[in-house]
């Protein structure tokens, strides 16, 4: 069925909603509407649901109209202090405070997760909440037709089932350090509302529902255990306008009505929203210590003096701790110290960049468990790893458990797949740092005209540009061939005076020239050995003018990438 709304309509709708809310950046829900299961979309979807169209007015029984400065004023009251240290109630003060986390730096690949309520109908995506009460008439029938009208049957009615019944956090964190990642985000709060952990804040919680025990914090006690970093995700800043309102719903029974936030849209309830967003932030910095604190947030600088007073906090406190930490987000929504996310590495940049980053992107096409999904495959999963730990990049690689705990077998198979390549390739990714180039070969000839382009459209806009995709230039975001890759495709990085040298497509008999390495280059040093990870003796070699032509040996180490350890160069 063709859909009746273009994505050039959601985004102008949504962007309505979003200057209705006080977003600047609505492309986020717009493009995150068109990955519904259903392309038909009920348009009632980019209404900012509750928002009123009354004259503003910061009375606290009064209609929400917008986050006005005196509102948000008021939500920063009653909070705990902020601890004493260098970060001073601005974004000066970061920026000349923050320092990157050395660790993410060498990290390159971490894995997060998307696990709720939304986990249990395990249908369309973990946007069910939005889309059952009217967001998407597709899924609101399909909900009717298997559990009932939403009227009759709330989301709050599957938190029975959202029981983690069969769930192992040490064997999930044995999984992890197995696939090679160094670092896990615990999956705190979604759009729903419903957080994850032990809240005093928040009473609709994984204590007091549904599994009944602390899911963050048991999964962040044991991925430490297994000496992975460790940090908690944030989706919640969307949550008072995310759901519609349903007349009739559970959404007015006065003992959920906290839970939706759909029936009472007051100024109140409003700056009451803002206040315990900030207080559950520092309640999961003071319970979990997190390495890292993750936000699915877009940039609104009206929630400014919230998020430096969440920054002040963190940062503060882990000096305290005597630890390195860091905050990821996307767009600007933090406009000093933060580490750059890409909502799936379709925007991911293309070129090396002076800032790290790391796209989020899923395991399968959604983000959330839905029953049917097919994972991608290892070897694309590696190649991403490999383009972005190029470029100043990490990969957060999402995956999809089930209510019940466990994670698909397929998405395990994967896993277990880029750890095996990791075991043998890991010394080219951990701990490196870029080469003055990231790459060379048809692939990076086609990043970089797709740059060209991007820039000459004038709308580039650097780290929080976003829109890396490369238009039809073969490649997508995060410079990813979409031709497929050859032996002469290569990517940089550096650990020293190493170079590493990975060869995105096994050569066969023929030698692999490297033409950044050709001797009139000005590359300060000489080669004076090549190795290739995986394989036990030196690689013959030549370096002349054409570049560093090395032969390769009959058998593969590995299935995917294959990286060269080269000596002898001046790097450092």
């Amino acid at each position: 069925m063709k859909s009746t709304y273009t994505r050039r309509h959601f985004t102008r709708m949504t962007a309505a909603t979003a200057v209705a809310a006080g977003l600047s950046q609505p492309r986020h829900a717009a493009e995150l509407l068109a990955q519904a299961a259903s392309p038909v979309e009920d348009p009632t979807v980019a209404k900012p649901e509750g928002v009123s169209s009354a004259p503003e007015s910061n009375d606290p029984s009064a209609p929400w109209t917008k986050d006005t400065p005196e509102l948000v004023a008021r939500a920063l009251e009653n909070l705990p202090p902020t601890p004493n240290g260098p970060f001073k109630d601005s974004w000066d003060s970061i920026e000349k405070n923050y320092k990157d986390p050395d660790w993410f730096r060498d990290a390159k690949f971490g894995i997060m997760m998307h696990w709720g309520i939304y986990s249990v109908p395990a249908h369309a995506s973990e946007w069910y909440v939005r889309y059952m009460y009217g967001g998407n008439k597709d899924v609101m029938q399909w909900h009717t037709e298997h559990y009932g009208p939403p009227t009759k049957f709330g989301y709050k009615d599957f938190l029975p089932m959202y029981t983690a019944a069969k769930w192992d956090p040490d064997a999930w964190a044995a999984l992890f350090k197995k696939a090679g990642a160094k670092y896990v985000i615990a999956p705190g709060e979604h759009h729903d509302g419903f957080s994850n952990w032990d809240s005093a804040i928040n009473p609709y919680n994984a204590v007091n529902y549904g599994p009944h025990r602390d899911l963050d914090g048991d999964l962040i006690t044991a991925v430490r255990k297994v000496g992975l970093k460790t940090g908690i995700s944030d989706h919640s800043s969307f949550h008072f306008v995310f759901i519609p309102a349903l007349p009739g719903s559970d959404q007015y029974d006065p003992k959920w009505a906290a839970f939706y936030n759909v029936a009472d849209k007051s100024n109140a309830a409003r700056t009451k929203f803002m206040h315990d967003w900030v207080a559950k932030r520092i309640e999961t910095i003071e319970k979990y210590q997190p390495d890292i604190l993750w936000f699915d947030m877009n940039t609104d600088a009206r929630w400014d003096p919230l998020k430096i007073r969440v920054s002040d906090y963190y940062f503060n406190r882990a000096k305290q701790w005597g630890k390195q930490v860091g905050i990821s987000a996307k767009t600007a929504a933090w406009v000093s110290g933060q580490i750059m996310d890409y909502e799936r590495e379709g925007r991911a940049p293309l070129e090396l960049t002076d800032w790290i980053w790391q796209p989020d992107d899923p395991i399968t096409d959604k983000f959330g468990y839905v029953e049917g999904q097919k994972p991608v495959s290892p070897g694309s999963v590696v190649v991403k790893i490999v383009e972005n730990s190029s470029k100043n990049g990490n990969l957060l690689l999402n995956i999809s458990p089930r209510a019940d705990g466990t994670i698909p077998q397929e998405q395990q198979d994967v896993l277990l797949g880029i750890g095996k390549w990791l075991d043998v390739n890991g010394e080219a990714i951990y701990n490196t740092r870029p080469w003055t180039k990231y790459g060379e070969g048809p692939a990076a000839e086609a990043a970089e005209a797709a740059m060209d382009k991007i820039r000459a459209t004038g709308k580039f806009a650097g780290r929080i540009n976003g829109d890396n995709q490369g238009g039809g230039t073969g490649v997508s975001g995060g410079g990813i061939s979409r031709n497929g890759y050859t032996p002469t495709d290569i990517r940089f990085t550096t650990h020293g005076d190493t170079l590493y040298a990975m060869v995105m497509k096994w050569p066969g008999d023929d030698p692999v020239t490297i033409t950044s390495l050709g001797s009139g280059l000005p590359v300060r040093g000489n080669v004076k050995k090549v190795e290739l990870l995986g394989h036990a003796g030196n690689l013959k070699f030549v370096q002349d003018s054409e570049g560093l032509k090395v032969n390769f040996p009959t058998e593969k180490p590995c299935d995917f990438v294959y990286s060269l350890k080269i000596a002898g160069l001046k790097l450092t």
